[in-house]
């Protein structure tokens, strides 16, 4: 019996490219630092690690929070800040552990077909109102571009 359920698991294995440990490791991975062993085995050289990649993660976080309100994507940004936090830092991997979770759970109602049709009642509902509020304003103003106003 382990000999089929051997060769259906290498057959699994050899599909995805993965070996079972590979796999195991990634998705059971502890928290903590990931930094190279030799790096952890020298105090002071695991302390400048830290505060180097506390200083990366930080430049990349602040270049985020920028593109909040400059022309970029913001919020990849911040999370790709976080993640690399989160190669050092156990809080920093507990919020991503929260947050991915969070994302998860929303793309989950976001399928949801009674969601779904809320969202989409609700958006034709938005967009009939606003269709309306500007045929309002174009009757009782009319429609004057900029460029042909003209001076009293």
């Amino acid at each position: 019996m382990n000999t089929g359920s051997d060769k259906s698991g290498e057959a699994a294995v050899a599909a995805h490219g993965v070996t079972v440990d590979e796999s195991e490791s990634r998705e059971e991975r502890g928290l903590g630092s990931r930094a190279p062993e030799f790096v952890k085995a020298r105090r002071a050289l695991h302390l400048s690690w830290q505060v180097g990649v506390f200083i990366v993660g930080l430049a990349v976080v602040a270049a985020g929070a920028a593109m909040l309100v400059l022309p970029g994507p913001g919020w990849v940004v911040i999370f790709g800040g976080m993640a690399i936090w989160a190669t050092e830092f156990v809080w920093a991997q507990l919020v991503l552990r929260w947050t991915k979770r969070k994302v998860t759970e929303a793309a989950q109602r976001a399928l949801d077909p009674k969601v779904r049709r809320r969202n989409i009642i609700l958006t034709s509902v938005g967009l009939v109102i606003v269709v309306a509020l500007a045929g309002v304003y174009l009757w009782k103003f009319g429609l004057v571009l900029p460029w042909k106003i003209e001076e009293q």
